[in-house]
């Protein structure tokens, strides 16, 4: 009998009809030579300190650091989960081979490891490897099964993931703790301040920009503009000066140009292009998903996951925004399902489809498939399978990503950009306007408010001005505009989720981006679930759709002088070794020394520390108020 263990219930059920395992049992199904079985996503975990040292119960400075010679793991102490194990343990222990169906990915792959280690598991095990649930993927998956020993790294990058977290997060939070937190004499006890390898980097970004808010003085600057023949021109300026530095300066500027004529002095027009949308990876999603709808990371991911699980959408734990070249002679058929889509009586899709079809061929762009920019799995798109009985939620989710796929096959937009100079009384001024010529993949958004997932469109609206001539002169009215410089935004969980994906760097450029994806902190599965730990601990609130530290979080970041806790880089760094890890670049062993020798540095540096600092919990402040920039007519 082969044993087949997927992540989820709901996932078995699809595999165990793929196979004809039809006849239900309690734990799994049967049928076909098959017995297809679950988990309830993890049902192991890591020991907890006593279980490898009674001495580590207790929290004392003198027991760290904690550093078990062999990690070893344990059962969730869930009757649930031991019910459903005891099920799954006798299948694997009479099985004849087993099928690893988890999901396909690092954590998916632990996890399953992790129950039939745990089972006693001796049998051979094969791996499936698919990126969608539908019948047609399973199928495919199963024709083309690999011995589990091909992802034996992945393996091993997801086990030295855990037991990085574990080995920093267990001492680091005993350590500041115990040398930290000021007891509280109602409750006798210790506030505990939890440390985490990508949560304390993150809450870390917060408050750096909250101080940066907080410490901003705005400056006031003067900007002269003219409108002539109803366009407004700006007085160009240095390189680097906003404006004028000075009211002085400005009034002077504008009294010498008052009464004189206006004249051009150049047009100047530039034809561009501008290519479709990136297809979407987790994050971009989860970015586009907060600026557009309002929802968290946590809701997006959740969502996704369910389009995945309803076969409509690709599996979601994705950091590419390309496709293989192998899934090109798949697009039409899920163009196909596109078109075929019909929501309360419309076919919202149809007419965007159309154009594509009636013998043509699908553009094939190197922005959209590239093999090189694949591993494990490819952008987020639709499987073709027409989507029905979405929540309403489920179908804004879905929508962008049929749109994103859509419009990777439709022509670049061409537009034209005219650039006017004039001048007057020797005063430069320039207007710059901008006229779309063949809106290509706009039409896929046509009528709604697009909002790309890097906002690189959000100063690119068609702007046409007036046809202006070298030469031509007249009069103007010119206008002196006070202003002020602006403090930076709080993040909202759209840019915290960027600045995660680049480790803190501020990038607008889809290909740096990319490149910075190496050395982000979290995978794109995790973050969200770092914000909510955030938020779970009082460590940051939400104002609208503003984070904000509290002070407990402010306190903690301040409290913390070892860089290797709160740098995002140092992060990233690590980050990259896992991924290193995964491609059998780096040595797992290593990984470990290293891990080892990182801690117990630590452990001395803050053991040394002889301040008095101490982290409390305090009345929330409200946000920081953010300078409003004055405009007065001069």
């Amino acid at each position: 009998m082969i044993v087949c263990i997927a992540e989820k219930p709901s996932v078995a059920k699809d595999i165990a009809k793929v196979l004809g395992a039809n006849s239900s049992r309690d734990g799994y199904m049967e049928g076909n030579g098959y017995q297809v079985t679950w988990t309830f996503g993890h049902l192991c975990e890591l020991k907890e300190p006593h279980e490898y040292n009674p001495q580590w119960r207790q929290w004392t400075l003198s027991s760290l650091p904690m550093i078990p010679q062999r990690f070893g793991i344990r059962l969730k102490a869930d009757k649930g989960v031991a019910h459903q194990f005891e099920v799954i343990q006798r299948l694997m222990q009479a099985a004849d081979g087993i099928i690893n169906c988890g999901d396909a990915g690092q954590e998916g792959e632990l996890i399953q490891r992790w129950v039939m280690q745990l089972a006693g598991a001796r049998c051979p095990v094969q791996r499936l490897w698919i990126s969608s649930l539908t019948e047609e993927a399973i199928r495919e998956g199963f024709q083309t099964l690999k011995d589990q020993s091909a992802y034996q790294s992945l393996y091993e990058a997801g086990l030295m993931r855990a037991i990085g977290d574990w080995t920093l997060g267990m001492n680091a939070t005993r350590l500041y703790t115990i040398k930290y937190a000021r007891r509280s004499a109602a409750a006798q006890a210790s506030q505990v301040l939890s440390i985490g390898r990508v949560q304390t980097p993150t809450l870390a970004l917060i408050v750096k920009r909250q101080r940066e808010i907080e410490q901003f003085v705005p400056e006031p600057y003067w900007v002269l503009s003219t409108v002539y023949r109803e366009t407004t021109f700006t007085a160009v300026m240095k390189e680097g000066d906003r404006g004028f530095r000075t009211q002085e300066e400005g009034r002077q500027a504008m009294e010498a140009i008052s009464g004189t004529p206006f004249s051009v002095t150049s047009v100047e027009k530039k034809k561009g292009s501008e290519a479709p949308p990136r297809l979407y990876d987790l994050t971009s999603l989860q970015v586009d998903c907060n600026k557009k709808f309002g929802f968290s990371a946590e809701q997006t991911l959740g969502l996704i996951q369910s389009l995945y699980e309803k076969k409509v959408a690709t599996y979601p734990r994705v950091d590419t925004t390309f496709l293989p070249d192998d899934v090109y002679p798949k697009c039409p058929q899920i163009m196909n399902g596109l078109f075929k889509t019909v929501w309360s009586g419309r076919a919202p899709y149809a007419d965007l489809v159309r154009p594509l079809g009636g013998g043509k061929k699908l553009l094939k762009s190197k922005k959209v498939f590239d093999n090189s920019k694949v591993t494990d799995h490819h952008a987020i798109i639709p499987t073709g399978v027409p989507p029905s009985q979405l929540t309403e939620m489920e179908q804004k989710v879905f929508d962008l990503i049929a749109r994103h796929f859509i419009g990777a096959f439709y022509p670049d937009c061409l537009f034209e950009t005219t650039t006017v100079l004039g001048e007057a009384s020797g005063v430069k001024f320039r207007a710059t306007g901008k006229h779309i010529t063949q809106p290509g993949w706009r039409d896929v958004w046509a009528g709604q408010e697009k909002q790309n997932a890097d906002d690189k469109n959000q100063n690119s609206e068609e702007k046409t001005l007036p046809a202006f001539t070298i030469g031509e002169s007249g009069p103007h009215e010119p206008t002196l505009t006070e202003k002020q410089t602006t403090p930076p935004k709080p993040y909202t969980e759209a840019t915290l989720l960027r600045a995660m994906e680049t480790a803190g760097k501020t990038v607008e450029d889809e290909t740096l981006r990319d490149a910075l994806k190496e050395n982000g902190i979290g995978r794109p599965s995790t973050r969200a679930a770092i914000i909510e730990t955030l938020f779970r601990r009082r460590y940051i609130r939400k104002e609208r759709t503003s984070l904000w530290a509290t002070q407990t979080g402010v306190q903690l970041i301040d409290i913390i002088h070892e860089e290797l806790l709160k740098s995002a880089e140092l992060t990233g760094i690590w980050e990259k070794k896992l991924r290193q890890i995964e491609r059998r670049e780096y040595d797992a062993h290593q990984f470990l020394d290293e891990l080892k020798q990182m801690v117990t540095d630590l452990v001395g540096e803050v053991m040394r520390d002889s301040s008095n600092r101490h982290v409390e919990s305090a009345p929330e402040p409200p946000a920081p108020k953010k300078s409003s920039s004055k405009k007065k007519k001069g």
